[in-house]
């Protein structure tokens, strides 16, 4: 194996500037490594290289491309893309990556489960069928000639898109989701690249952060009224949002309260996050000012593993967390693990699901491991792909089936081991309304806070994104600069409420 920690793998595009989607199908197989990327064949040299290649000819359009990988014998395929289907970009692109993708499929021996599809929301693509009055035979054979997915992960889609229906169906096109951020964390955890910051740096910033915060809830609560638009949701995230005092979260909270109509609010979540910054005065706040659904999230019970990926709490510590929160009157619990950390078992990982599925939390949230690029596990990439992730994955999914929760969410990213997937499961009814919104992208979300971002979804489906600021001193030090952005929110809800009156 080549260092892929280290080396930059060359792929050449000749003919064709398709570099988002041949990487992201490379990455399908090589999921811990950085790439340079030229149009000069003479780079394709050495023992690792990519060529993807586009040329027109007679109308039609050719494909070629070759891949050697560790110094083995290159891999050659070509494909006429007929005149008709040439004009397509789309086309000319996927069938690009298909040659790419079938060449690495030869070399490395394995088939991806969810085939060449490289979108983090194939859910989507199912519920756009779907709702053409596809039946499930149908889209299974149109998402695997397309894309030669796995029955196995067809099914999972399916399921979790015939579970998002009945919500996405009833979803009101006049309100938008609200996100507020506290981007804090105790410590970094290895596998993370959020944007989020220690509270050992960031207490001296606290006082002005909040400050900046309630001043932005306040604009964005100005902006909701003047416009007659409502609050569907409620999203406190992060980093870790009880990493702040309580004081600091009732400050917040309240501010919420003060400057949004809530009595139409029809889910209110604050992720409680990591068990070591968990108090039952903070719990008690959180609920005191409106938030009926909390995560609690140990990733793992094993405490070695812990350890590893830079927790500061044990397996213990949940478990306590999670009996203060329900003695406290929580009855909206979700738990989120993630399979294939470093040092974890298949064996170790089944015993967390387990003890977490005799819990009874409401919903539990599957990740898979991401080797990200700005996480520290990402310069030991190698070391970190060898787990048993698709085991620990698949037993999930059985078990969490058999034990009454069903998948309602459902994404994927790059760099994910063994290229699996992120499921949320719940119990009927229990399933979070914002978590769907944010994937199929069919709400408005305005966000604040630091390193937040607004997604303004416009009446003819267009989508644009404003973010903040992502360092806490940008967002304090630029925060007027920022607000000037707010006139676009402004624009877009008045135009969403326009069309509502046509």
């Amino acid at each position: 194996m080549c260092d892929l920690n280290n080396y930059k793998m060359p792929i050449v595009l000749i003919g064709n500037t398709f570099k988002y989607e041949i990487e992201a199908t490379v990455k399908l197989f090589i999921p811990a490594t950085r790439f340079s990327f030229s149009d000069k064949i003479s780079d394709a040299q050495g023992d690792n290289f990519i060529v993807a290649e586009t040329a027109e000819s007679n109308g039609n359009t050719n494909l070629r491309t070759r891949v050697r990988i560790n110094g083995g014998e290159a891999v050659a395929l070509d494909k006429i893309v007929s005149c008709t289907a040439a004009s397509d970009k789309n086309t000319v692109e996927h069938e690009l990556c298909r040659l790419v993708y079938t060449a690495l499929r030869r070399i490395f021996g394995i088939t991806p489960p969810w085939g060449l599809m490289t979108g983090i929301r194939p859910v989507k693509k199912v519920v756009e069928l779907i709702q053409d009055n596809k039946s499930f035979e149908d889209i299974s054979k149109t998402l695997t000639d397309k894309y030669e997915i796995s029955p196995g992960k067809l099914s999972l889609a399916y399921e979790t898109a015939k579970n998002q229906l009945p919500i996405l169906e009833k979803i009101d096109r006049n309100a938008v989701s609200l996100y507020v951020s506290i981007p804090f964390c105790p410590t970094r955890c290895s596998y993370c690249s959020f944007v989020s910051h220690s509270m050992d740096s960031a207490m001296k910033l606290m006082p002005e952060y909040v400050s900046a915060l309630c001043r932005e809830l306040e604009i964005i609560g100005d902006i909701v009224r003047e416009t007659d638009t409502k609050i569907d949701t409620i999203y406190f995230g992060g980093g870790t949002p009880t990493s702040i005092s309580a004081e600091d979260i009732k400050t917040i909270m309240e501010t919420v309260q003060k400057n949004f109509n809530l009595d139409k609010v029809r889910e209110y979540s604050f992720e409680a996050g990591r068990p070591d910054t968990i108090t039952e005065e903070k719990l008690r706040v959180i609920k005191e000012y409106g938030a009926d659904r909390i995560s609690v999230n140990p990733q793992t019970l094993n405490d070695d593993v812990l350890n590893v990926i830079g927790r500061r709490h044990s397996g213990r510590d949940f478990l306590e967390s999670f009996e203060t929160a329900r003695r406290i009157g929580f009855s909206n619990i979700n738990t989120d693990l993630i399979a294939g950390l470093p040092t974890e078992s298949a064996e170790s990982f089944r015993n967390t699901l387990d003890t977490i599925i005799n819990l009874d939390p409401e919903s539990i949230t599957v990740h898979t491991l991401t080797l990200k690029r700005a996480a520290n596990l990402f310069e030991n990439g190698l070391d970190n792909i060898s787990n048993p992730a698709a085991e620990m994955v698949d037993y999930s999914v059985e078990r969490l089936l058999e034990s009454g929760y069903f998948p309602y969410y459902l994404y994927r990213q790059k760099n994910t081991v063994d290229n699996l997937e992120n499921v949320g499961y719940s119990k009927k009814g229990y399933e979070s309304y914002y978590n769907i919104f944010i994937m199929d992208e069919t709400q408005t979300i305005l966000g604040a806070g630091c390193a937040a971002s607004t997604k303004l979804v416009y009446p003819d489906g267009k989508i644009q994104r404003i973010h903040n600021y992502k360092f806490p001193y940008e967002y304090i030090r630029r925060f007027d600069q920022l607000m000037d952005k707010k006139k676009e929110v402004t624009e877009c809800l008045k135009k969403i409420n326009a069309s509502l009156l046509k």
